[in-house]
């Protein structure tokens, strides 16, 4: 049956449902939750004659997929609207952000998890970066193509409360990036366009953008995780990622996922427009009578 399709009908069929599945990713997972600790990582993908930096972050505890940004360059802006991603999904907790060296992460990161406070003596509003906030990194140095040793950095927070957040999460270790690496090595297999040195490449970046959610919202809510199975009464019990961030109680199947009915948006009433200046009065408003004059 798949030679029989037209490889624009199947790309249109891969677009919708990336389309939907990021409106489900936006739906259920980027609500407010205890994150604990976070890792962040880029990859470099090819296009026909172009470069694409994708860039996705993992919820440790219960590897949950929070989404990815692509652009052109990896800069600042790339970086930032991950953080952003990172901070809808986010309570005001202590949080741990892990990344390779990159520069950007340690600003995008205080901008993200900031607020606008009232600056004591006069009325104007003053950014504050969240008190829990802590960012590590793991930079690696190489001589030439050979790794000769890993740095790790802390950049924001204290080494107390540094580890007592990594054990929470990962039970065991240090800083570290293998979280978010795996699945980036996930995301290869399952999408050939990302894949080092393939010959699929992905011709425009909306299909890359459509691919990715169609992955991760897959990965989030139909696939079990080996390392979250629990033991209850001496039975092991699968968990997905999204069972364990207590977003669903069940495994979906990929019919359920792409057949589920996203809940409209809540209903605000439009803003009133505002008076400009003083009334102005009708005609008709007026009461006349003979003799009053």
């Amino acid at each position: 049956m798949a030679l029989e399709l037209d490889e624009r009908t199947v790309s249109n069929w891969q677009k919708r449902a990336g389309q939907h599945c990021e409106q489900v990713h936006k739906s259920l997972v980027e609500k407010p939750k205890d994150l604990g600790q976070v890792q962040a990582d880029e990859i470099r993908v090819k296009q026909q004659g172009l470069i694409v930096w994708v860039a996705m972050a993992i919820m440790v505890e219960t590897r949950l997929w929070l989404g990815a940004v692509l652009s052109v360059h990896r800069d600042m802006a790339l970086i930032s609207q991950l953080m952003q991603k990172v901070r809808a999904s986010a309570i005001v907790a202590e949080i741990l952000i892990c990344t390779d060296g990159l520069v950007s992460y340690i600003k995008a990161s205080c901008r993200a998890f900031s607020e606008k406070v009232e600056k004591i003596g006069s009325g104007k509003l003053k950014s504050r970066v969240w008190d829990g906030l802590m960012i590590a990194q793991v930079v690696k140095k190489y001589s030439g193509r050979i790794l000769e040793g890993v740095e790790h950095r802390i950049i924001r927070g204290s080494i107390e409360k540094l580890k007592k957040l990594i054990t929470s999460s990962q039970d065991d270790g240090w800083i570290n990036t293998s979280y978010i690496e795996r699945l980036n090595a996930t995301f290869r297999q399952r999408l050939s366009s990302l894949v080092r040195k393939g010959r699929a490449l992905s011709k425009q970046t909306h299909t890359l953008h459509s691919g990715m959610y169609l992955v991760g919202t897959l990965y989030n809510f139909c696939t079990y995780h080996k390392s979250l199975r629990i033991k209850i009464n001496g039975k092991y019990y699968c968990r997905t990622p999204a069972m364990a961030s207590s977003i669903t109680d069940h495994c979906w199947s990929v019919r359920s996922l792409l057949e589920f009915r996203i809940p409209p948006s809540p209903f605000s009433p439009p803003p009133q427009p505002k008076s400009l200046g003083r009334p102005r009065f009708l005609l008709g408003s007026f009461s006349y009578s003979p003799g009053t004059l």
